[in-house]
């Protein structure tokens, strides 16, 4: 499935080259906001980490 949209995506890129330049444009503005950069890594390291239940009695 991830390889599928991968693939959806090159091909968008492939028939509107100018998506690149607004995919480009998005990803500076959301980096730029150093709030929204620690939140997307801390939903990433959460979700691999174990559930930790002794903590929670």
């Amino acid at each position: 499935m991830k390889w599928l949209l991968v693939g959806a995506l090159l091909a968008l890129l492939l028939v509107y080259p100018s998506l690149l330049a607004v995919a480009v444009g998005i990803a500076a503005a959301v980096l730029s906001k150093p709030v929204l950069v620690a939140f997307g890594l801390g939903l990433a390291v959460r979700g691999g980490l174990p559930r930790l239940r002794r903590w929670t009695r």
